[in-house]
């Protein structure tokens, strides 16, 4: 499918970021070097920065969870088993309580992701199709595309060329709309060198003018040996080391995400299923980059780098944070929108240490009731084994067993002799 800028509702947030990139492309211009692989190192490394404060709201949340979470599970355990319909209004209350004990809320977490989201997804389109979103880019095929409209039956030359289904992205040509500068640009913007050069034959009178722009737009779209455009595809070859990179970069980021995680309960099936992701999730990276452009691979990659970079200055960061004064600034906040509805300050019964502190101690207390219980009832059957084996009466099952038991005794000091 080729993508443009109308027609979507992300299209307002794609085209800001598109010129923010284009903002880098002709910063980068200045120096000499019209390179979009790397514009699209540089754009993701402002695009993270720009999201910082978002990605450390998500961490506190996620760290103030890693407290809360203990609680919520011994609420889970409590009601384990109980399905019935008051049980589970029961628990559902039990654990909204903790969460407005602590300040925050079940959907607290999920705001960041959720503003984050669409920005993500802009930057994908933006990434994926360059040139229509980033007008310092677009320039150079507009430069082809202006003069090859003017040409005599060039919609009939073009449908000639090599693969152009392919670069279309249709399964018929008929289906696609040559007449559309925009959606010449969309082509153009995955042409190979070879059909470059085929474009050039085709139309002699202004081979010229395409012969100058491709080459601007080969230097452009080359990043380390590989053209940005085109898919490293499943033939093994060099660019084969992106989606490779792209895994591994992954799968370090999500490991030291996964750090500040509350810890995982076993029984939970979206526990399991979050460890699940966590080795698919890598494996998917690969898959992307192998079928889809170069660029979004470069991108990706460049995305789960400076995310290790930026996640090992934020785990520093939140290992000082405070969490009591954390879930006091969210009471804080919680008060403030509770005396506009009228309605009295949320208090907590003790702060979050103790309280996790209490939990814990609780775990400890069962732990050891379990291990004495097991102790008990070890020393009674040795008891009971000790005075039926003693006092068992002649010709009885007891003294019969007893009989077996001293048989085997002695055959084993026998053996070791």
């Amino acid at each position: 499918m080729v993508l443009t800028k109308a027609g979507s509702i992300l299209g307002p947030i794609a085209t800001v970021l598109g010129y923010i990139m284009d903002i880098l492309f002709k910063f980068t211009s200045q120096f000499g070097i019209f390179n979009i692989g790397l514009c699209i190192i540089l754009f993701t490394i402002v695009m993270k920065m720009l999201m910082l404060p978002l990605t450390i709201k998500q961490q506190k949340s996620t760290k103030l969870m890693s407290v809360m979470n203990p609680e919520i599970q011994a609420i889970q355990k409590k009601y384990k088993g109980k399905t019935d319909n008051e049980s589970m209004q029961r628990q559902n209350v039990e654990i909204q309580a903790v969460y407005e004990k602590y300040g925050t809320s079940m959907t607290g977490g999920c705001l960041p992701l959720l503003i984050q989201m669409p920005i993500l997804l802009a930057l994908y389109r933006v990434i994926y199709n360059i040139p229509a979103y980033v007008p310092s880019v677009r320039v150079y095929f507009d430069n082809v595309v202006t003069p090859l409209m003017g040409q005599a039956g060039y919609v009939e030359k073009l449908q000639g060329i090599a693969d152009i289904t392919k670069a279309a992205a249709v399964n018929s040509l008929d289906k696609f709309d040559f007449t559309s500068a925009d959606k010449l640009v969309d082509l153009f913007y995955k042409f190979t060198i070879a059909q470059w050069q085929e474009l050039e034959n085709l139309f002699p009178s202004i081979s010229g003018i395409i012969a100058e722009n491709a080459g601007i737009i080969e230097r452009m779209n080359s990043f380390l040996g590989l053209n940005l455009a085109e898919a490293p595809g499943w033939m093994p070859s060099v660019a084969w080391i992106i989606p490779i990179l792209a895994a591994l970069s992954q799968w370090i980021s999500t490991k030291l995400m996964s750090g500040q995680q509350p810890k995982a309960d076993p029984d939970n099936p979206m526990a399991q299923s979050m460890q699940t992701m966590m080795v698919t999730m890598p494996l998917f990276s690969a898959f992307i980059c192998v079928t889809l452009p170069a660029g979004l691979g470069i991108y990706w990659i460049a995305t789960s780098v400076v995310q290790i970079i930026q996640q090992l200055f934020v785990n520093s960061y939140m290992d000082k944070v405070d969490i009591d004064e954390m879930v006091k600034k969210n009471l804080e906040k919680v008060n403030k929108k509770r005396a506009k509805q009228g309605l009295p300050p949320q208090k907590i019964s003790q702060n979050a240490t103790a309280s996790l502190k209490s939990i814990k101690d609780e775990q400890e207390r069962e732990k050891q009731a379990e291990e004495q219980k097991k102790e008990k009832i070890a020393k009674q059957i040795e008891e009971s084994s000790k005075y039926y084996n003693t006092n068992a009466k002649p010709g009885s099952l007891a003294a019969k067993a007893a009989m077996v038991q001293k048989y085997n005794e002695a055959h084993e000091k026998r053996s070791k002799k």
